[in-house]
Parts: structure tokens; C-alpha cells; sequence
């Protein structure tokens, strides 16, 4: 089982306009809701590909049944450490040239007793887990260190893996991780160094590998992915498809990449599944996960390479 510890649940509306004009009237084409969250997004993905995944995390009492609800249409379960409030709420824009503008809101505070809640409720969880995924913010009142802290509790044996940036991420390698997936800004801003280079690009995986991580999964949007555990270094570019919302690709290319690596695949595999997962996300609109079908199609259309030094 893997499983997905979401810290900061968002309600996710995404309205596409024809143009975003700042300071002018603006005229809707189309908006929908989603409940989501980046490891909720991961729970989905694996869902999505016939895994067995469950979510956990905080979740708030006003609307949090929402969330229940969703991840109950997808098959799958969870348990949440339940806070006062309202979950959050993100807006996303998207223009016809399909930039996107977010939005994020704060959200409400977490209490030093439910973060202990919920760490006693991952520790249970995941004797009964393959791999855990952590991913996401922080809400308010919780400090990186918390990403420490739960990865430290979770049972000997099981893989562990963290999509974060900067000093959560930084946090999260101290606990020895598995695989960590940034994406280019991401790994720039934790590095406080432009990368302009592939080479530049290898070395920044290179300093998180030193820093704890087994393997570096990098995602450079439309251009595809890299990944490397110090020894091989692997490039897959992503084909060409009709982007309609990036909302979601990396929680797609991470429960991906997850399901192979549990499996025992090899580098160039997991590389392969993230792509293909990324890539089938950023065809829908408004959508946070993507298709089986068109997962696979797309799968069957990559290849990877080989990057010798």
C-alpha cells in the first residue's frame, strides 16, 4: 500500500478565461472545483493506475466530508486528523495561451496537539504501508521540521518519499529519503543557485543526493524529466500534446513514479511512468489526475536516454 500524507488541503477552482486583464472586467468560460491537495493528488494518480493507495493528513470540519467524498469516488480510503475551520481555497487562472495564474489561500492554523495526532496516526498507518509520500505545504503553526518528524515515524523498511522545496525539503532529507521529486524552480530556489545547464541541472540533483536522497527525480515541465542516483543519469522528453491545465502534472509524474519504484523498476522505467503520468494530466482541464487510457498511450510513445558524463 502506499501511502499519501497530505498537510494542506485546498479547495482548488480553476476558472479559464479567454485572457486574464488585471484590473478589468473578466468573463468566465468555464470553472470547476476540485478537492485536492498534492499527496491527495498522489492517492488519486495510483488509484487511477489500479494501485492500492490510502490518504491521510489534516483535514477541517466545515467541509473536509468533501474531501471524503472525492477520494471515496476514486477508490480511495482514508483517515484525517480533524481540525476546526474550513479547508482552504486556491484559484487558478488560466488564459487561452494556457498560462496559468494561481492564487493560494492561507488557510487555518494547526494546534501542537493534532500534529502530534497525526503523528501517532501515520506511525500506525504505515506498518501496514509499502512506501510513504509526503508532499505539499505546510499549513499555519507547523514548521518544516514536521517533515522530519514524519518520516521518522514511519516503520523500518518502508520507502519514503517527499515532493517539497526548500527548507521542507532540506527538512525531509534528514530523515534519509528514498526519492524526492522538485521540479526545476523548485530545486533552484532549495539550492538558492541558477541552473541554467544540464549539467547544472545533474550537479543540483547531485547536492540533494549528498544531502540524503537515493534517487532525484527532476521535472522540467514540457521539456520532460531527468533522474539520477549517482551512478546513472537518465532523459525523457515528453511528446508533443495539447496543454490545457499544468494543475496536477507533478502529483501525476510523482504516483507514477512511486507505483514503479515499489515495484522495483529500474531507473529508466520510473522515469518513463512519471513522464507519461505528467504529460496525461496537463490534457484535461480543470481535472487533477489523468486517465488509464491515455496514460498508457502516451507511455507507449516515450523513450528514454541514457545522460553519460
Amino acid at each position: 500500500m502506499i501511502l499519501t500524507v497530505c498537510l494542506n488541503p485546498c479547495t482548488d477552482v480553476t476558472i479559464e478565461v479567454d485572457s486574464l486583464n488585471i484590473g478589468k472586467l473578466n468573463h468566465v468560460k468555464n470553472k470547476t472545483l476540485s478537492f485536492t491537495g498534492k499527496a491527495l493528488n498522489v492517492a488519486i494518480g495510483v488509484a487511477r493506475l489500479k494501485g492500492d493507495s490510502y490518504a491521510t493528513g489534516f483535514m477541517y470540519n466545515e467541509n473536509g466530508s468533501l474531501f471524503e467524498q472525492a477520494l471515496d469516488r476514486e477508490g480511495v480510503p482514508s483517515a484525517f486528523v480533524w481540525n476546526r475551520g474550513r479547508v482552504r481555497e486556491n484559484y487558478k487562472f488560466i488564459d487561452n495561451k494556457s498560462m496559468l495564474t494561481e492564487v493560494n489561500d492561507i488557510g487555518e492554523p494547526i494546534s501542537a496537539n493534532k500534529q502530534e495526532e497525526l503523528l501517532a496516526l501515520v506511525a500506525s498507518l504505515s506498518k501496514k504501508s509499502d512506501v510513504m509520500v509526503v508532499s505539499g505545504s505546510l499549513p499555519q503553526g507547523v514548521d518544516s521540521g514536521y517533515y522530519t518528524k514524519l518520516f521518522n515515524v514511519a516503520a523500518p523498511g518502508s520507502l519514503k518519499i517527499a515532493d517539497a522545496e526548500g527548507p521542507r525539503l532540506l527538512s525531509a532529507l534528514q530523515a534519509g529519503l528514498d526519492l524526492v521529486k522538485p521540479n526545476k524552480d523548485e530545486l533552484q530556489n532549495t539550492l538558492q543557485k541558477e541552473l541554467k545547464t544540464r549539467e547544472d541541472l545533474l550537479k543540483g540533483c547531485y547536492t540533494l543526493l549528498d544531502k540524503g536522497a537515493k534517487r532525484v527525480l527532476l521535472s522540467l515541465g514540457k521539456r520532460g524529466a531527468i533522474i539520477t542516483d549517482g551512478t546513472k543519469n537518465f532523459f525523457c522528453k515528453s511528446i508533443n500534446v495539447a496543454i490545457n491545465s499544468t494543475v496536477g502534472a507533478g502529483d501525476g509524474m510523482l504516483a507514477a513514479a512511486t507505483m514503479r519504484l515499489t515495484e522495483g523498476a529500474p531507473l529508466d522505467e520510473i522515469l518513463r511512468a512519471g513522464v507519461a503520468a505528467g504529460t496525461a494530466t496537463v490534457t484535461t482541464f480543470g481535472q487533477i489526475s489523468f486517465t488509464k487510457n491515455k496514460f498508457d498511450e502516451i507511455y507507449a510513445n516515450l523513450t528514454v536516454e541514457e545522460i553519460v558524463n
